[in-house]
């Protein structure tokens, strides 16, 4: 195989794909360089191990979701209907065009028990999401309320984004992002 160009972003890009659609322990360096493109060795010159490329794989997202998502919870700008209604368009916009689910998720579930890194950076990770949330209901609800309604949604739409890949359907999806928005 030729070597090709290539950069760390589209390494963690492909990698990303591989880990949600094959699961971690399903995904090989080589399946990794495959998708890329490149030759086995080559990704060495990127990353030490599979377990870096995981780790930054997602620290990757994670920063997608503080970015392009979590912001807007904090965006003084927008009222809180206006903020609920663009954080569930933008966290659709993604989870609707994401094969193989919540790659956080789907780690959570394989990995974090025997991987302290990984589990701490996905604690983070819903941790923010659920801060983000609150940040949207703390004014309509008690702070208690508040923090009950976002660690429920957070747990809801990560069950929805499981059984819209099971049953490649996103009504119910759909359904929770609706209700979310009900609640201002």
């Amino acid at each position: 195989m030729a070597i090709k160009k290539t950069s760390k972003e589209e390494i963690l890009q492909e990698a990303i794909k591989l880990f949600k659609q094959k699961g971690y322990y399903n995904c090989s360096m080589a399946n990794i360089a495959d998708a890329c493109g490149l030759i086995k060795g080559s990704i060495y010159h990127y990353f030490k191990s599979k377990d870096e490329i995981g780790l930054e794989s997602l620290k990757y997202i994670h920063n997608y979701f503080v970015d392009n998502i979590f912001n807007i919870a904090y965006d003084n700008s927008l009222k809180e209907e206006e903020k609920i209604k663009l954080f569930v368009k933008k966290t659709d916009e993604y989870f609707l065009n994401s094969k193989g689910g919540c790659l956080l998720g789907n780690l959570a579930l394989e990995v974090s028990n025997e991987n302290i890194e990984f589990k701490e950076v996905i604690k983070e990770y819903f941790t923010a999401w659920e801060n983000a949330l609150f940040n949207i209901f703390k004014n309509k609800y008690d702070e208690s309320k508040a923090r009950d309604i976002s660690k429920e949604y957070v747990a809801l739409i990560q069950g929805s984004i499981m059984m819209m890949n099971l049953y490649d359907n996103p009504t119910n999806y759909l359904q929770v992002g609706e209700k979310l928005i009900s609640l201002i």
